[in-house]
């Protein structure tokens, strides 16, 4: 077994499932659980200056093999997995020779993964996949990013004789609920700029994310007796309706894709009392993500003015669109794209449709595009990866390595 899938095996065993809402970083205490391992493993790979800090954040420093001065640069991956499903007695199942056709992961729930469903599947014909037995999901986003990383450094320490300047890595909590650079210190890490390996599918080189906003719409109403409501009762989830009615229906992620924004609503709960609305508003243009969430404010502003005032909107930005701090540092893309040219695989240069820790990091003085980890089907008991994705990801990390080191 490779190096990468040995240690991808047994991260994902280790459940590390972030929480919405918590008032803490990190979100589960679980997710130390992993940051020390991989703080014991950072040692025992002969890496410097490694540190966990009460956040969890993990840091290690490859020092330099080479005579001449080279910039240091960064890779990060984040440690916890999707509160969208289970990350719990994960038991992942390898394909050893994927044959094209239907995969069961699990009978008595009647779990199938297909190329029907998924034709991307078809692509990895004859290669062997990691999947998950139909229960939870498999957490490739992100620790097969993790196990990359891992190995790749482990490569490098091993041969010696592949030069390379100091590479700083880093691995992250909480991302999957927008906390994950909360506490990130940047002048701490070290490095002058960084790749999440965070993507989907092997050859991708990402460099775009959406702009993100939340909105938390809470509407107030007044519940009476049915009977003897005319003229009296302001029905919430009602008014909720409403609003959700005054936002365009094609504009919801089940009918967008490449660069067309959204309105997502993740969240509603209503009686006739109250109800509370949560979207996320998104968008790769700024002037366009501006408007959307100007139109959530007229729908508000609309149903304040129909309702007397019962109605109240918390709007927040979240990310913005990395985009605009690469662009400046382009030499790092275009590295990241020689060096997957290098590995034998087609550079797949596209937008994220969400963000990473790089999208922040970005806007904190560390420009962070995003390299593939080779995963699909994220979040959810249908997740899988070609192991053969993940070997061609620590070959692209080493290959890079020797580039950045000129």
């Amino acid at each position: 077994m490779s190096t990468v899938v040995d240690r991808f095996l047994r991260y994902v065993k280790m459940d590390t499932q972030s929480a919405n809402d918590a008032a803490h970083v990190p979100s589960t205490a679980r997710q130390l659980d992993l940051a020390r391992l991989l703080a014991r493993e950072l040692i025992e790979l002969g890496l410097e200056n490694v540190s966990l800090d009460e956040h969890g954040y993990v840091m290690g420093m490859l020092a330099a093999n080479t005579p001449q001065p080279t910039p240091a640069f960064g890779l990060l991956a984040h440690m916890d997995t999707s509160p969208d499903m289970s990350g719990a007695n994960v038991n992942p199942r390898l394909v050893e020779c994927y044959n094209g056709r239907e995969i069961v992961l699990n009978q008595a729930e009647n779990v199938v993964l297909s190329p029907a469903e998924f034709p991307e599947l078809k692509k990895y014909t004859g290669q062997a996949l990691i999947t998950t037995d139909g229960n939870t999901l498999l957490g490739a986003d992100d620790k097969a990013g993790i196990a990359e990383i891992m190995a790749a450094l482990e490569h490098l320490n091993n041969h010696p004789e592949v030069k390379h300047g100091k590479i700083c890595t880093g691995f992250t909590p909480d991302e999957e609920v927008g906390h994950g650079v909360d506490f990130f210190d940047v002048p701490k890490f070290g490095a002058e700029f960084a790749y999440t390996v965070d993507g989907g599918e092997v050859g991708e080189i990402q460099y775009e994310t959406f702009n993100a906003a939340s909105a938390h719409i809470t509407i107030h109403g007044r519940s009476v007796h049915p009977g003897m409501a005319k003229n009296k009762m302001m029905n919430a989830s009602l008014a909720a309706m409403e609003l959700a009615a005054l936002l365009p229906p094609h504009e919801r992620p089940e009918h967008t894709e490449g660069y067309e924004g959204f309105f997502h609503l993740t969240q509603l709960n209503g009686s006739v009392e109250k109800a509370e609305m949560r979207y996320i508003i998104r968008d790769h243009d700024r002037a366009k993500f501006a408007e959307r969430k100007a139109q959530i404010q007229r729908a508000v502003d609309f149903l304040k003015a129909h309702y007397a005032g019962h109605v109240t909107l918390d709007m927040k930005d979240s990310y913005f669109n990395l985009r605009e701090q690469v662009e400046p540092v382009m030499h790092i893309v275009d590295k990241a794209i020689e060096a997957i040219r290098a590995a034998g695989l087609i550079p797949l240069v596209r937008p994220v449709r969400g963000g990473t820790d790089g999208s922040r990091l970005s806007y904190m003085g560390l420009p962070t595009p995003n390299l593939f980890t080779g995963g699909h089907n994220a979040h959810g008991k249908y997740e899988f990866i070609p192991v053969q994705s993940m070997e061609k990801a620590v070959e692209v990390l080493v290959r890079l390595a020797e580039l950045h080191a000129g």
